[in-house]
């Protein structure tokens, strides 16, 4: 994933947000994201702007299971 552009926690919860996924819960600076009839909640840091670490952005990305182009087309 070294190529791919750096992602915000902000971010990610738009992506989700767009791909069908919805806030749960909150819980500190943790977003919960749930979809209907997906098996998992994913779990999104927000910690400002800051942009989430590669391992915690492959990670949602692999639990939400949407593929990386789905994600990252879904940002916009």
């Amino acid at each position: 994933m070294s190529s791919d552009p750096a992602v915000s926690g902000k971010d990610a919860i738009r992506a989700l947000q767009n791909l069908g996924f919805r806030v749960d819960r909150i819980e500190g600076s943790h977003h919960m994201m749930i979809k209907e009839g997906h098996p998992h909640t994913v779990v999104v840091p927000l910690h400002g702007s800051k942009p989430l670490p590669k391992g915690t952005l492959a990670s949602i990305i692999r639990i939400s299971r949407v593929g990386k182009k789905r994600f990252f087309a879904a940002i916009r």
